[in-house]
């Protein structure tokens, strides 16, 4: 790692969103994701949004299409049987903390990998191998032994699988991967010595640890203005 994070990443002081806010940003990325396959019809796609090789550019709704999607677009293996989940720990590890929390970290970290909503929870991609550094990377940050609603899935885990507008009650992208780029080289991976980044990222991937020392700081903002709601004045 190249240099001590402490400070830029929880010295920083922003508000958590509010619920109204979460359910607007909600409401509009699954607006914007177009219907992209009739699944008992021929492929229906809107102009403008195929890629070079003609796969639609943001996933299907129904999830015969989006394991396609998924396996042969991005490469990503996804486990057998419905409902339709993506395999962790192979191509990517995530991150996961409360949806409230992770609004207020895309606005301090704006360079991440893509990023999935899931009702109140927010999961963002980050290298494979980032689950197995979490404990030691939030003790180093000093946040070791803080309860702070903040895991991650690696290696032999799953995690469902977003599809268009949210199907199905479902996740939704709200930072999409595109089909037949490189997503692995661009998910925020910690430094090695060397200078050798893990999980197979590229020199320019954001810093993962940046990425969850601003985690760890707005899941404990979180954490504190829900505990704050809960207790009585003290003079009532």
């Amino acid at each position: 790692m190249r240099r001590d994070p402490r400070h830029s990443a929880t010295g920083e002081h922003h508000c958590a969103p509010s619920g109204a806010l979460h359910a607007v940003v909600a409401t509009t990325f699954r607006t914007r994701s177009p219907t992209l396959r009739n699944p008992n019809g021929p492929r229906s796609v809107a102009p403008g949004m195929t890629t070079a090789s003609g796969r639609p550019r943001t996933v299907p709704a129904d999830e015969r299409s989006a394991r396609e999607w998924y396996e042969h677009g991005l490469g990503w293996p996804t486990a057998g049987g419905a409902p339709l989940e993506l395999l962790t720990g192979v191509r990517f590890d995530v991150l996961e903390l409360p949806a409230a929390a992770g609004l207020a970290v895309l606005r301090r970290v704006p360079d991440t990998g893509p990023v999935a909503l899931h009702g109140s929870r927010m999961r963002l991609l980050v290298a494979a191998g980032s689950a197995e550094e979490l404990p030691e990377l939030l003790r180093w940050l000093e946040w070791g032994g803080v309860p702070l609603d903040l895991s991650a899935l690696g290696a032999g885990g799953r995690t469902a699988a977003p599809l268009a507008r949210g199907a199905g009650g479902g996740p939704v992208w709200l930072r999409p991967p595109v089909p037949g780029r490189a997503v692995e080289p661009a998910l925020p991976a910690a430094t090695l010595r060397g200078g050798r980044r893990a999980g197979g990222a590229g020199a320019s991937a954001p810093d993962l640890v940046r990425l969850l020392g601003a985690a760890a700081t707005e899941c404990h903002r979180a954490r504190l203005l829900r505990r704050g709601r809960r207790q009585p004045f003290a003079f009532s």
